[in-house]
């Protein structure tokens, strides 16, 4: 890896240099299944030809003339999001934690309007938002918070999925928003409890707080619907995307309904690149091909289809803890530390993830086939089966 770049990530020991649906092929020419897509970013897979056709066509007639002027395929996309998801209006940026940002400053401005001097949001133990320093401060891992603080304050954390905790935090009357996924990906794969997102939005109605969802992982199908919350019969006060909205092409979005649709106006927020006309035209794309295709039905379907292949290869382990997923975000969660397994999957020509230190992370492309699911599950449940055979339980 170059000299020249500050070494901020552990680089698995590989470069791809080439991509087509599932698969990533190395500099040797060497095929790779690709089960992770780019952290969920690439769920339409690598080089999908409407993709390609859109950004060569765009950056041929306008890539970019800033916010401070209308852009016809920003209001576009806006419209598109608004109608699959509810919401009412939308800002764009280039990345989930500056959606998350965004997120942040609607809570505070939502907490002044109310005239509370020190607003609070209540978030979750061992979510993930985003590494900006409101963002981080945001998410619950200490270990990524390590030697940032003093991290930024008016932040209230709590149980993951447990009404109960919320219901009892409500005392703090300096709390005005309550942030959380829908499923906590880079916490393990956690779907939130049944019922608990109905539960959430009836709290923060009785108390006059916003309602945000951290959709940047499980939105845009991936999750078997249009976004994680539509799993319940609520509608948020603001939703954060990206990953998936462009499928590699950066962009993130901060969508609002209701109370918080009318809480930033002309110089409260903004971003250079947000929304430029490139970007949401391959965005609007992204949302062509998954409707076409019937992908977010399709995203239910192979999750399930993984969930149950794998929990069958590994039923018989007491090691393997628990297998489970919403859509095509799939957690197989060992009873040891498993870090290892990614270098020994590269080395068998799968790419996987690991997160929380013991559960394997799939999130393979939405456009998968069922017997890449099988190959991907099959090969997986051997990788496993072996690497326990060698090693030992955490103490």
């Amino acid at each position: 890896m170059s000299e020249f770049l500050l070494p901020t990530y552990n680089r698995q020991p590989v470069c791809f240099v080439r991509g087509e649906g599932p698969y990533l092929w190395d500099e040797a020419g060497m095929q790779y299944l690709d089960a992770i897509s780019g952290i969920a970013v690439t769920g339409l897979g690598h080089a999908q030809p409407d993709i390609a056709e859109a950004i060569c066509d765009q950056a041929k007639t306008l890539i970019h003339t800033s916010n401070l002027y209308g852009i016809p395929w920003q209001e576009r996309l806006g419209e598109r999001l608004a109608a699959l998801s509810g919401m009412e209006k939308v800002f764009f940026a280039n990345s989930g934690t500056e959606a998350n940002e965004a997120a942040i400053k609607l809570a505070r401005l939502h907490g002044r309007r109310r005239e509370v001097a020190n607003p609070k949001i209540a978030v979750m133990e061992h979510s993930f938002h985003g590494r900006t320093l409101a963002a981080l401060a945001a998410t619950g891992n200490a270990a990524i918070q390590k030697g940032f603080e003093p991290l930024l304050d008016g932040f209230v954390r709590l149980p993951f999925g447990d009404a109960e905790a919320l219901r009892r935090a409500a005392a703090d009357e300096e709390i005005v928003a309550v942030l959380l996924e829908p499923v906590q990906g880079e916490g393990g794969v956690r779907p939130a409890p049944e019922g608990y997102l109905a539960a959430v939005r009836e709290i923060c109605d009785r108390h006059d707080w916003l309602m945000m969802v951290d959709e940047v992982q499980t939105g845009i199908g991936r999750t078997g619907r249009w976004f994680g919350f539509q799993h319940e019969d609520v509608l948020p006060d603001v939703m954060t995307l990206a990953k998936g909205l462009g499928n590699g092409v950066p962009i993130g979005a901060c969508l609002t309904a209701g109370r918080a649709t009318e809480l930033f106006g002309p110089g409260s927020h903004g971003s250079t690149f947000g929304g430029n006309p490139l970007v949401c035209r391959v965005a609007c794309t992204v949302l062509d091909v998954i409707e076409r295709d019937g992908l977010v039905a399709r995203a239910e379907s192979l999750g399930r289809q993984l969930v149950e292949r794998i929990s069958a290869g590994l039923a018989d382990l007491p090691a393997c803890r628990d297998v489970r997923g919403r859509g095509l975000m799939v957690g197989i969660e060992l009873d040891r530390p498993c870090g290892e397994l990614v270098g020994r999957a590269l080395s068998e020509n799968l790419l996987i993830n690991v997160t929380a230190g013991s559960v394997i992370r799939l999130l393979p492309p939405l456009i998968l086939s069922a017997s890449q699911a099988d190959l991907i599950a099959d090969r997986l449940v051997a990788l496993v089966r072996n690497w326990l055979d060698t090693t030992e339980p955490a103490e």
